[in-house]
């Protein structure tokens, strides 16, 4: 029995009661002694019964806890024995000393007592050792939630098999939106006749049904250039391991009539939210078109997006219409603006440079003062003859301004031109971008993941052999109250031939129609020509990394540069470029070290393999036969790199 039951202060009241009792009996005793007889006879029996009451509630008081007792001892040793928890002992050399019994019949067996945890749970020693609170671990075909009290070498073990496969039926259910985009219907139709182009519809139709049939996709066609789709994770899942046969399907069947067709889809998934799903699918799909179409990306929630298809080089859609559009909205934007910052990527080429001095025309032609940010502490030594030209011509070296003066003259209203890139990773001056609430984007590449935030206008061409081409073609809409000059014409046309290698690689009609204007405008291409010259040192050097070249696999190439020797980035893309043009060879990669303690990689196909998804395993990126990257590492660990993404790539792991 508790002791406060037995201690006196609970009894002192009655006791008080009593006392002042006896008192006034002892008064009408005094006074009237036959009634206070009486009285003293009626408090003896009160006094009585109380005694009794007192000692039969303590008797079953004490029958009570002891009965309580007994049951809870009852309840923990049952508990102990039986409940659905795994408890395990072990000592100092992982022996187990004691399990209870529902633990030992998970494994299967009477008793663990004695045996090595080596042998009964090898994955848990790991824990043990790494001083890891809690954990869940397969056992014997069930999942098992383990939390480890390492001071007691005590081990408890929850089954939570039944949980895990309701949490995975829930995440499989999900609900997944798709949008099926066909890239070049426009095109392929165009000038058909209606019975033709019927046709092509029903095939499309049919297959892209079919399709949807096999794999339990709800499709539903909303015009002729768009599908939806809604399925689910599990759904999505397996498509993905097939890598969405479905675009080779289509494009393979429509190619066999001459009129081939591809399609992008850009795919939702990740939250329950279903306009959010909406959203992000056709976020997803942007993305895929702005890369050139003939894949698929699907986008989540916490920005990261996979991407599946890209095998077939970009088909030329873009419209002189759209250049028209596009001109337009950047000479309102420029006018709006008190001045204009143009701005390219690190270690700027010909063709950034040549955009830039392009852009920085089109707001003269504004009456706009153009500057252009140049870091000249990162250059590649293929603009040096360009620059030295620029110098000569003050007009035009006068534009030429620092990262630190760039920001110091930018205001709210100052407008920021960001050519050829849309990386805010890879621009001259991140802090500059960071700062501007006004961002144009042109560029050439195949949209990334990374991309500069909320910019007031786009003008991304994947189809455009370079961000020069796209440039000039801007010019050509502008206010023509000043004419060209010659150096501004060769610079853009220098970009242009860099880009295209001589008229070689990614040139489209639109190519010559750019080129032709600008020679139209004076450009002089015999200074194109001196631009471009190298001398033997650099043939040299540049021949020196080639002949480190090896085969790494059947038809791709890989060459690496000694690390005590560095190299421009130009003299890297024409090593790769050099080795792609050898017998056999289909691919071709160049790692060497560029400054200080960054590796650059350049990559090159002729198509068969995409560069650019090997390229962005390595936090890179650029197009199907043209990319590159740069690491922060040594060059041996660059090329593991390197070659552990080609060969996740040529063996179908993240082949797209």
């Amino acid at each position: 029995m508790p002791n406060y039951f037995e201690k006196l202060n609970l009894r002192y009241p009655v006791y008080l009661l009593f006392v002042i009792a006896l008192i006034q009996l002892g008064i009408i005793v005094f006074f009237q002694w036959q009634i206070g007889i009486v009285s003293f006879l009626l408090l003896g029996l009160v006094v009585y019964l109380y005694i009794k009451v007192e000692q039969k509630a303590k008797k079953e008081m004490e029958t009570y806890i002891s009965t309580l007792s007994y049951r809870l001892k009852k309840v923990g040793e049952e508990a102990l024995m039986e409940m659905p928890i795994g408890i395990m002992l072990y000592n100092d050399d992982y022996q187990i000393e004691w399990t209870n019994p529902f633990l030992a019949s998970c494994f299967h067996e009477e008793t663990l007592v004695g045996r090595s945890l080596y042998d009964v749970g090898e994955n848990l020693i790991p824990l043990l050792k790494q001083d890891i609170e809690t954990e869940t671990i397969p056992l014997h075909d069930r999942k098992y939630k383990v939390v480890i009290k390492k001071a007691e070498r005590l081990i408890y073990f929850f089954d939570i098999t039944e949980q895990t496969h309701i949490e995975k039926l829930y995440e499989d259910e999900r609900t997944v939106l798709g949008i099926i985009f066909l890239d070049n219907y426009d095109e392929v139709t165009q000038g058909m006749d209606d019975q033709t182009k019927s046709a092509i519809n029903s095939q499309v139709t049919s297959i892209i049904n079919k399709w949807s049939m096999e794999n339990g996709v709800f499709l539903k066609r909303t015009s002729t250039e768009r599908f939806i789709v809604v399925l689910n994770e599990h759904i999505l899942v397996q498509l993905e391991k097939t890598k969405f046969s479905i675009l080779d399907e289509v494009r393979e069947q429509t190619a066999k009539q001459s009129m081939p067709l591809t399609l992008s889809v850009g795919i939702g998934t990740g939250v329950p939210s279903l306009p959010e799903l909406g959203h992000l699918a056709q976020s997803s799909l942007d993305l895929a078109l702005g890369r050139g179409g003939d894949q698929v990306a699907i986008k989540q929630t916490n920005g990261k997006v996979r991407f599946y298809g890209g095998k077939t080089n970009p088909m030329e859609k873009r419209t002189r219409v759209r250049a028209r559009v596009i001109s337009h909205a950047l000479k309102e934007l420029i006018h709006e603006s008190d001045k204009v910052i143009i701005m390219g990527h690190r270690y700027p080429d010909m063709d950034a440079l040549g955009a830039a001095i392009g852009i920085a025309k089109v707001a003269e032609l504004n009456h706009k003062d153009a500057y252009i940010v140049l870091n000249q502490n990162e250059m590649d030594a293929g603009i040096h003859r360009l620059l030295e030209e620029l110098k000569s011509h003050s007009d035009l070296w006068e534009k030429f301004i620092s990262p630190e003066d760039a920001m110091e003259i930018a205001t709210n209203d100052t407008l920021l031109v960001v050519v050829d890139t849309h990386k805010p990773s890879l621009v001259i001056e991140e802090k500059l971008l960071n700062k501007m609430d006004n961002v144009v984007v042109i560029d050439h590449h195949r949209r990334g993941e990374d991309f500069i935030e909320d910019p007031l206008l786009v003008y991304m061409e994947p189809y455009a052999s370079s961000t020069a081409e796209l440039v000039t073609e801007l010019l050509q809409y502008q206010p023509k109250r000043i004419k060209i000059t010659m150096l501004e014409a060769t610079a853009l046309l220098a970009g242009i031939i860099v880009d295209t290698k001589s008229f070689t690689v990614r040139t489209g009609s639109r190519t010559f129609d750019a080129a032709s204007y600008l020679r139209s405008q004076g450009a002089d291409t015999i200074l194109v020509q001196k631009l471009l010259k190298e001398n033997l040192d650099r043939f040299v050097k540049r021949a020196k990394l080639i002949e480190s070249a090896y085969l790494y696999q059947e038809g791709v190439v890989i060459a690496k540069g000694v690390p005590e020797e560095s190299f421009d980035q130009v003299m890297i893309a024409q090593a790769a470029d050099t080795l792609l043009a050898m017998s056999d060879i289909n691919t071709s990669f160049v790692i060497a070290h560029r400054n200080g303690e960054q590796v650059s990689i350049s990559a090159r196909s002729l198509g068969d393999v995409n560069v650019q998804v090997v390229m962005e395993k390595l936090g890179g990126g650029g197009h199907l036969t043209n990319a590159a990257t740069q690491l922060n590492t040594t060059i041996d660990e660059a090329e593991e790199q390197l070659k552990q993404a080609i060969t996740e790539y040529l063996e179908g792991g993240s082949k797209e």
